[in-house]
């Protein structure tokens, strides 16, 4: 017991519990709104567009390079331009022209991460932390800027609260209203692809997926309501992660990781729940 209390009272745990908090923000906040618009594809193709401009951040050398945040803010311009080619492409044909936009998007970012990965051998290693990403090397930069863009994020949703449902469940109303959607369609996408490229270095390229889009996707088999969907979104990313690193003082597994797979499981685990249900209700139990 004296271990565990050591182990959760460390300046590394103590600083991944808050970076946690935040990332169960952005999943019951962006992650959800994803779900929403049937745009969860966007967050895999955002993350590994990210990667491809940390890299190029690296590769372009200087001042900017020798900064922990600096690649952050080069994987967000990356993934926020993924994501506004991906609202472009949903705004003007149609949800099937959006899937192969960001489907296009990923293996060009990938393709452009592995090229300039071989020619930056000393400085690969940083970009494979960000594609593996570890929540207990969060410095006290990362929360920053972590915390400020979760706060921008969630910000954003506070204003524009309305529209951002309107366009999402409604959007031939929201047309019929005369509220100019796309402008709205363009923001949103943008916050979803903010919050993935942030969070890259807790969770990396690779797991951000299950962050994001697995809590809001087991949310909604069971929540009746976009509130609901997004607190219980919120929950089980945050509780994923507790429980993750309590699972790593003993197994020393990769914290991230096992949040990630407890988060995806969880979304198998509730399919399980909702097919016992139906068979019950089917066999008139």
């Amino acid at each position: 017991m004296a271990d565990l209390l050591d182990y959760l009272g460390s300046p590394f745990v103590l600083r991944a519990l808050l970076g946690l908090l935040f990332i169960a923000v952005n999943a019951g906040l962006a992650g959800a709104f994803a779900a929403f618009r049937s745009a969860t594809f966007l967050i895999s193709g955002a993350a590994h567009a990210a990667l491809a401009g940390a890299a190029l951040v690296l590769v372009a050398g200087g001042a900017l390079a020798r900064t922990d945040i600096s690649p952050v803010l080069g994987g967000a311009v990356f993934a926020i331009g993924l994501a506004l080619l991906a609202a472009a492409a949903r705004d003007t044909q149609g949800q099937r022209e959006t899937d192969v936009t960001i489907g296009v998007g990923f293996a060009f970012s990938m393709a452009l991460a592995v090229l300039l990965i071989s020619l930056i051998p000393d400085q690969a290693a940083r970009v494979w932390g960000i594609l593996l990403g570890d929540i207990l090397l969060l410095s006290p930069g990362d929360l920053w800027v972590l915390g400020l863009t979760t706060s921008l994020v969630a910000l954003c949703f506070v204003i524009f609260w309305r529209p951002f449902l309107f366009i999402t469940f409604d959007l031939e109303g929201a047309r019929a209203f005369g509220i100019r959607t796309a402008p709205y369609n363009y923001l949103l996408f943008a916050l979803i692809g903010l919050s993935t490229a942030v969070l890259l270095k807790s969770v990396g390229a690779i797991v951000v997926f299950a962050m994001l889009a697995a809590p809001a996707a087991t949310a909604k088999l069971f929540a009746g309501s976009v509130w609901r969907v997004m607190v219980y979104a919120f929950l089980i990313a945050l509780l994923s992660g507790i429980f993750a690193l309590l699972i790593s003082n003993y197994l020393r597994f990769s914290v991230s990781a096992m949040a990630a797979l407890l988060a995806s499981g969880s979304y198998f685990a509730g399919r399980g729940v909702v097919w016992l249900r139906e068979r019950q209700v089917a066999n008139g139990v």
